[in-house]
């Protein structure tokens, strides 16, 4: 069993950043792979980035590429989204997500066990 909390959200303008959190409580976080996905309201979540565990490697959708990214701390239990020049479209609740399963390509929401809350971004213009 693994909790995820994430935290960071808040509003900023266009061209800013932000940094989120996931903190995790459960054992064996070293061996999840983590995600951070992200929905706006009528829409699917989607995809947004990926750590694999063990050396895994990472996996960014393309719109976020070379603007976001995605960190762990395997000794704290955080997951991290580092979010720069951040633009209108990248407004929604971003959500933290862990599963067993190794892949980090091709992911969708059903891959994944374990859940956050949620955390609100907002860029504003």
């Amino acid at each position: 069993q693994v909790h995820l909390v994430e935290s960071g959200g808040g509003l900023v303008q266009v061209g800013g950043s932000l940094r989120l959190s996931c903190a995790a409580s459960g054992r064996s976080f070293s061996r999840y792979t983590l995600a951070w996905f992200r929905q706006t309201p009528g829409n699917e979540r989607e995809f947004v980035a990926a750590y694999g565990w063990g050396g895994g490697g990472t996996n960014y959708r393309d719109s976020v590429k070379g603007r976001f990214s995605i960190s762990r701390d395997d000794s704290a239990n955080i997951l991290y989204l580092q979010m720069n020049n951040l633009t209108s479209d990248d407004t929604a609740d971003y959500y933290c997500a862990a599963a067993r399963n190794p892949r980090i390509t091709d992911l969708i929401p059903d891959d994944f066990e374990y859940w956050g809350q949620g955390t609100q971004v907002t860029v504003s213009s």
